[in-house]
């Protein structure tokens, strides 16, 4: 005879809570806003750190007159692309804004670029790991 956790189909030691609502909402909007995925997850503290980290890495990024990747015409400036992307809303303010259009002149810039991309791959990284807390394959 099946058990209530066979008939609903719910795995073993899963809080069925967790399993209503759109469990997407904290990897979209975590991506969108630094660190916000982990606050709708009253996850506080780990999303004041790493929304201050990559706002900050982003700022820094551009006090360093780092470029904004605006288009891709080859496989460095995709990836860089990709990287940029992963900002969410900042790359979007930053090219309506216009930082980072120009080019890289100095060693600094190229490095400010780096600290772009790289505070974008870490708000992918911080999004994914919001998801992986609502959906619960992640113990908080």
């Amino acid at each position: 005879m099946a058990t209530g956790q066979q008939k609903t189909g719910a795995a073993p030691g899963r809080n069925s809570s967790q399993d209503q609502g759109f469990v997407y909402l904290p990897l979209i909007v975590g991506w969108l806003v630094p660190g916000a995925g982990h606050f709708l997850l009253r996850k506080w503290g780990r999303g004041a750190l790493l929304a201050a980290s990559i706002v900050g890495m982003f700022s820094i990024g551009l006090a360093m007159q780092g470029q904004i990747y605006t288009g891709a015409h080859d496989i460095l400036e995709i990836l860089g692309m990709a990287g940029d992307l992963g900002t969410g809303l900042l790359y979007v303010v930053g090219r309506l804004m216009g930082w980072g259009s120009n080019l890289v002149q100095v060693t600094t810039a190229d490095w400010g670029s780096r600290f772009i991309v790289v505070a974008g791959l870490l708000n992918v990284i911080a999004a994914v790991d919001a998801h992986n807390l609502r959906t619960g394959r992640k113990a908080s």
